[in-house]
């Protein structure tokens, strides 16, 4: 099991106002915050953003990602508005993703750093979809 997860930033004053907009919908705020690190979650911090300055950016192909679930598609499609308003990149707006085994609905941003970040939620019928 997962306690919590790191993210590398190259400048957080930066990284945390869009972690603070992108997390909103998922009822996710920072709750700790010291010099060279934030943390975010709801109970407690689940997710750090920790300061690497010089950092390159990550390559496209890095092929790591964070998931972070959703209870409901309009929470995913609320993450994604918040994200790209705060200047996130799109990499793949909300869509309903039909799979052999699961039946998700999902989308994908980078951040400033190409961290990508995945949110997802598995609705039940084609009704539960925005």
């Amino acid at each position: 099991m997962i306690d919590h997860i790191s993210i590398a930033v190259s400048n957080l004053e930066r990284a945390v106002p869009f972690y603070e907009r992108s997390f909103a919908p998922l009822g996710m705020a920072r709750l700790v915050t010291r010099p060279a690190m934030a943390g975010f979650g709801k109970t407690y911090p689940e997710v750090w953003i920790n300061l690497r300055a010089g950092m390159a950016p990550l390559p496209l192909d890095s092929g790591a990602h964070l998931c972070l679930r959703a209870k409901t598609t309009d929470e995913v499609d609320a993450f994604y508005a918040a994200a790209m308003v705060a200047g996130g990149v799109s990499e793949s707006a909300p869509s309903l993703r039909p799979h052999d085994r699961v039946r998700y609905y999902a989308t994908f941003i980078a951040d400033a750093d190409g961290n990508r970040i995945e949110v997802v939620t598995f609705p039940k019928d084609d009704a539960a979809t925005s």
